[in-house]
């Protein structure tokens, strides 16, 4: 796995032609789990990106699949803030490393992506939310939890269509077919959602291996504790472990402590 980043306390970032500044502070942790040899997952935890990335191919295939999205996310983090046109292009370029990446046993390697951005929309700041694959954003505001990204999963379409409800799709028997990825050869289709950065806000990035051990109630309530962000994202991935542990479990927080505007 390669990991891009660590907890941090508090720590302002300016916004773009001194319209004020946003204060985070964000958590991270991850394990391979009880049953996996190797943590296919990868992070990314550097302002103006967190993101989780949730390899897939098998041994190093994953793992460097994985790379070649939090790394070329890296290269997109420029001055505090990012577009989502440049997230896209970003996972583009992954894709295509991907596809150059040597060796047989990497054929048909790819990856999940999923997690948030700062951006900017109308000189205003905003989390740019974006997700291929059924890695997940959660939102915790004010009391309400809410999950802000849509799995690309065949169970997906089928709770979509009526055919099947929530609750069940979680114990379905094609619950790791998913419908999108970043690489095998096919261009990332990227999801995108715009939300404000509020005071209070709480983010939530995680790689199946937690969704997949635990219920949203119990997520919620690990959340909504108030721990710090690191204390929060070590307990959801000690929850997981726990509850069995069957995949790799990548969390990364980010809570927004204030917004200064210009005077």
């Amino acid at each position: 796995m390669t990991e891009i980043g660590s907890s941090s306390g508090p720590r302002r970032i300016a916004l773009p032609a001194g319209a004020g500044a946003v204060v985070l502070s964000w958590g991270t942790a991850t394990d391979v789990g009880h049953r996996r040899q190797v943590n296919e997952d990868s992070y990314i935890a550097v302002p103006p990106i967190f993101a989780v990335a949730d390899g897939m191919g098998g041994h190093a295939a994953g793992d460097l699949a994985s790379d070649a999205v939090v790394t070329r996310l890296r290269g997109a983090a420029k001055d505090g803030f990012v577009t989502p046109a440049a997230i896209g292009l970003a996972l583009a370029q992954a894709s295509h490393d991907i596809t150059r990446l040597d060796g047989t046993a990497l054929t048909g390697a790819g990856t999940t992506v999923t997690g948030v951005a700062l951006t900017m929309s109308d000189d205003d700041p905003y989390f740019a939310v974006f997700n291929v694959g059924d890695s997940r954003v959660y939102r915790w505001f004010d009391g309400e939890f809410e999950q802000v990204t849509v799995d690309h999963s065949v169970v997906q379409e089928l709770v979509d269509a009526g055919a099947i409800t929530r609750s069940q799709a979680e114990t379905h028997p094609d619950s790791n077919v998913i419908t999108r990825a970043v690489g095998f050869n096919e261009p990332p289709m990227p999801d995108y959602w715009m939300l404000p950065i509020e005071p209070g806000v709480r983010m939530l990035a995680c790689s199946d291996g937690l969704t997949k051990e635990i219920g949203e109630d119990r997520i919620q309530a690990l959340v909504a504790a108030g721990s710090p962000p690191e204390a929060t994202a070590q307990a959801l991935v000690q929850e997981a472990l726990a509850a069995g542990g069957r995949d790799n479990v990548t969390v990364v927080i980010v809570d927004v402590v204030d917004v200064e505007t210009a005077r």
